[in-house]
């Protein structure tokens, strides 16, 4: 698969916290290697990679700053000169200066990977596809947690899951799978 223009690749909020028992099932469990595996690519390319941190502003979760679960993920924590850009709300672009730091790398398109598809994932490629930039969203190197539907029941992670890429899917961003970007012409 062949990306548009200069692609920077976005790994949002793949951190400790999120590793709490409290998040309840969560699907896909090899989500993180295939963003290890992606990152090796774009290491590997010389390609832009952005990590998203999200500082929690709500003093009891495990994702405010200086707590525990605050830290990236190892396998797939920055190495020595890779962007970290921290923001307090669901979506990178809100506060930071991930739309100027792509624009002036000359950054058109955009893959995304991280946690949770339904929510940071899902809110920073709705304002990426409508900042003009082409936003692949990658189904297998994101996740979700199971949640609770206005009817009261539960839904299981995997339905979240394939709600919150379906909505995205030809709208704000295009799904694509770990493997196509990692294949002979894929970047």
């Amino acid at each position: 698969m062949n990306l548009t223009g200069k692609p920077a690749l976005l790994v949002i909020d793949v951190q400790i916290g999120f590793d709490d028992p409290s998040w309840g099932a969560r699907n896909n469990p090899h989500a993180e290697s295939n963003i290890a595996r992606l990152l090796a690519f774009w290491r590997q390319t010389r390609r832009a990679i952005f990590h998203i941190r999200h500082d929690s502003i709500n003093p009891a979760s495990p994702l405010r700053p200086r707590q525990w679960g605050n830290n990236f993920k190892p396998p797939v924590a920055p190495k020595p000169g890779e962007a970290i850009i921290a923001k307090t709300v669901n979506a990178a672009f809100i506060g930071t200066t991930l739309e100027a730091d792509l624009r002036r790398g000359g950054h058109t398109s955009l893959v995304l990977t991280g946690l949770t598809s339904n929510h940071c994932v899902s809110t920073t490629a709705r304002m990426a596809g409508n900042l003009g930039f082409a936003t692949y969203v990658v189904s297998d190197a994101t996740a979700a947690f199971a949640r609770k539907g206005l009817d009261g029941r539960m839904r299981p992670a995997a339905d979240v899951h394939a709600a919150a890429l379906s909505d995205l899917h030809g709208e704000f961003a295009t799904v694509v799978e770990t493997g196509a970007l990692l294949e002979p012409g894929g970047e």
